[in-house]
């Protein structure tokens, strides 16, 4: 097992390696491709044998979860498992592209809690996160927040956090009740760069997703505002022999307030690029500075926390 770089995760005090895994790729069909159950064994275990030690999934991820239990819950001392909450219990998978439905009611809240912890054959979640990003006023009215609250007490959940985005993270950090926020980040993808400061600055942990998936142009992937800000900066000539991933997953492991950033896979390969990302370290900073000036005139940003 690899000793790979760690950060503490804001006030939980968890150890996490900064590449952690994303583990929504498991989730198959209808919503994704199809994953074969031998495909997901081999990744999971690929993963914790390589050093990484904090794996992210959600209910609404398809098979995930129960991948997760079948493959690794005689592992579970070995990793840091983070899940979501709000995920309407039973909803079918919604339509590929489509989010599933959401409701942040205490009971719903408590039974998808039960539901991943039986799913993944695990008495407690170290993280447990609000899906979605919620208004304040949807997590209050009905007791959302209570409900993890109480699940924490009672040693079913550690840890409470929130997947934030704009326009309600500002209010989200505000509240002063997350232990742990999941950030949308990437070098094309700047707009959350100083809430994540203002949040770490709050002493909550970071944990920053789409950093890959949604950050580097791959073959078969070069559409949207991603690639137009990619062609924009024109940043090949900073790679210094780095392929774009490479680049894009070492931009977030230098943003200075980042703990760790969940990276989704199934093919062994990729994992092994993604960990010698890692262990090149975070860019030069006076690359880094340019980078960051180049991709701000092209439209990635960061806006107001």
């Amino acid at each position: 097992m690899a000793d790979l770089p760690r950060r503490e995760l804001g006030r939980t005090g968890l150890p996490v390696t900064m590449l952690g895994y994303g583990a929504m790729e498991l989730r198959g069909a209808p919503r994704a491709r199809d994953i074969s159950e031998s495909q997901a064994e081999t990744i999971l275990n690929g993963v914790l044998d390589a050093g990484i030690n904090y794996i992210d999934t959600s209910i609404d991820y398809g098979l995930s979860e129960e991948r997760i239990g079948r493959y690794i819950g005689n592992r579970r001392s070995h990793y840091y498992l983070a899940s979501k909450c709000g995920c309407l219990v039973g909803a079918p998978p919604a339509p590929r592209g489509q989010r599933g439905p959401h409701v942040f009611t205490r009971d719903n809240i408590r039974a998808g809690v039960e539901q991943s912890l039986a799913r993944m054959k695990t008495d407690y979640l170290d993280v447990v996160q609000f899906h979605s990003s919620p208004a304040r006023q949807t997590l209050e009215e009905h007791g959302a927040i209570e409900a993890l609250l109480e699940l924490k007490a009672a040693g079913k959940v550690r840890f409470i956090g929130m997947s934030g985005t704009f326009p309600h993270l500002r209010e989200h950090i505000a509240m002063g009740v997350f232990d742990v926020f999941q950030i949308p980040y990437s070098a094309v993808e700047r707009e959350h760069e100083a809430a994540i400061t203002a949040a770490a600055t709050a002493g909550a942990g970071i944990v920053i997703r789409g950093g890959a998936a949604k950050g580097a142009p791959t073959e078969g992937k070069q559409a949207g505002i991603q690639w137009q800000r990619w062609q924009q900066a024109h940043l090949d000539d900073l790679l210094e022999g780095m392929t774009p991933m490479e680049f894009v997953l070492r931009f977030t492991f230098t943003h200075p307030e980042f703990d760790t950033t969940i990276v989704g896979t199934v093919n062994p390969e990729h994992l092994k690029a993604n960990l010698a990302a890692l262990q090149a370290g975070p860019l030069p900073p006076d690359l880094y500075d340019e980078a960051k000036r180049r991709l701000a005139a092209a439209g990635s940003a960061p806006q107001n926390p």
